[in-house]
């Protein structure tokens, strides 16, 4: 009989092209649990896929800031990039604004559950301009190609080659459930894969449900050509592999498919959000609303919205952008404060890399490196955490002549703030972000 990969076979069974990621299912318990505790908790990363221009999701309002902001992006009636000041949402006791998009942020900032970190990127160690500029083989593989940076961004760690990502390996400190720890509503990802457990890709739409020939798994022929081969004892393992993904499919499909299906008690706070990231939002709070049925405590979530690789009519683009990831971020907030989760489950951005201060022709930006990035949630303490850069092209956190920041906050850092939250021990954070130790200051501050 031919062989047949675990992947392709949970695709053809399970409605919403859903699947798990290649791994045993059994290895979901192969570790004890060094992970969370008692109460809920849930990290919801938000992928910008495309190189988010961070320059103009966070602009300096100061008028000394502005002026080095504005003469560096040039006049847009000109075919530059600057915003009017005027346009920006300010936060409050800080000299920073957010792009008008993201306005509906500001409320979150000014309740106290918004963090800025500034200037965050993929670093293998901390780097000087002088290093960066004199050694190339001290800088993160690859710098500003996509795939590259968007592995290393997930993977959490730049230079060593890692299969895993940082949310799946995390999961692996989880101890033995039904379902899996990390769940994505944005395709397979290399976030939600771990070394030993991988993660549940979901639809953000319809149902999560074994589907063929029949209504129930008893009737389906695919599943009852594997029951058989196992009944006569057949020593092919990958019928047996199959045999386990059809059992695991089964129990999660009857606890996930009613979830999915319902209509949520949060629904009505995205009602007229535009674009597929609140879709994918409102069946995280759907999930997240199930937890105690689901008899989880401890989950990550990894979403996502496209477009950012902003080389042409950028002003615009990143208006419909940042239109739909402002309001739908407000509303997944919302949805916790409703269900009174606010302060146990935290949402953040991440993206490629940022772009260049400097505008390209075509009223666009190309591939830069550190960038800005928000942290939500009830846990977490407002302020600017890290070094905003010097916005001068050419000066000392300019790697080009073009506005390409060298991250004065690694990608490690950050992720390991955030999984400290989460529950990882102290001890196992070296696991999680291999390249941590690296770096003197494991913890950004974000929470109380």
């Amino acid at each position: 009989m031919k062989s047949l990969h675990r992947r392709s076979f949970l695709a053809s069974s399970l409605a919403g092209s859903a699947v798990f990621a290649a791994g045993p299912l059994a290895s979901l318990g192969a570790q004890a649990s060094t992970l969370g505790g008692s109460d809920y908790r849930a990290l919801v990363c938000v992928f910008l896929f495309g190189g988010n221009d961070g320059n103009n999701m966070i602009v300096p309002l100061d008028a000394s800031g502005y002026a080095r902001y504005a003469k560096a992006r040039g006049n847009s009636a000109a075919g530059g990039l600057a915003l009017e000041a005027s346009s920006l949402a300010p936060l409050a006791g800080s000299s920073l604004g957010l792009h008008p998009g993201l306005a509906p942020l500001a409320d979150l900032w000014n309740q106290g559950h918004l963090a800025v970190q500034a200037n965050v990127g993929t670093l293998v160690a901390p780097m000087t301009k002088a290093q960066y500029l004199a050694n190339a083989a001290l800088r993160p593989p690859s710098l500003f190609s996509h795939i590259d940076q968007q592995m290393q961004w997930q993977h959490g760690a730049s230079g060593p080659t890692l299969t895993s990502g940082w949310g799946g390996r995390a999961a692996d400190l989880q101890a033995a459930s039904t379902l899996p720890t990390v769940m994505s509503f944005s395709g397979n990802s290399a976030f939600i894969n771990g070394a030993r457990t991988q993660g549940l890709v979901l639809p953000p739409t319809g149902s999560f449900m074994l589907r063929g020939f029949g209504n129930t798994p008893a009737s389906n022929p695919i599943y009852n050509l594997y029951a058989r081969q196992l009944q006569a004892g057949s020593p092919n393992v990958e019928i047996q592999a199959a045999d386990d993904v059809i059992q695991q499919a089964m129990m999660t499909s009857s606890l996930l498919n009613p979830v999915l299906s319902a209509t949520p008690s949060t629904a009505g706070l995205f009602n007229g959000i535009k674009g597929t990231l609140a879709q994918q939002l409102l069946a995280v709070a759907k999930v997240i609303e199930a937890r105690n049925s689901l008899a989880a405590n401890r989950q990550i979530f990894f979403v996502s919205l496209g477009g950012f690789d902003t080389h042409n009519d950028q002003l615009a683009r990143q208006d419909n952008l940042f239109g739909q990831l402002g309001p739908a971020l407000k509303a997944f907030h919302d949805a916790m404060v409703q269900l009174g989760l606010a302060g146990q489950v935290t949402t953040f951005t991440a993206s490629d890399f940022a772009r260049t201060l400097q505008p390209a022709s075509g009223g666009g930006s190309d591939h830069a490196w550190g960038s800005h990035h928000l942290i939500i949630g009830g846990a977490v303490r407002r302020g600017v955490y890290g070094r905003m850069p010097d916005l001068t092209l050419g000066g000392p956190d300019d790697v080009t002549s073009e506005g390409r920041w060298l991250p004065s906050t690694s990608v490690d850092q950050m992720g390991a703030t955030l999984a400290s939250w989460l529950g990882v021990s102290a001890a196992d954070l070296a696991t999680v972000f291999p390249n941590l130790t690296h770096f003197g200051q494991k913890n950004m501050g974000y929470f109380g």
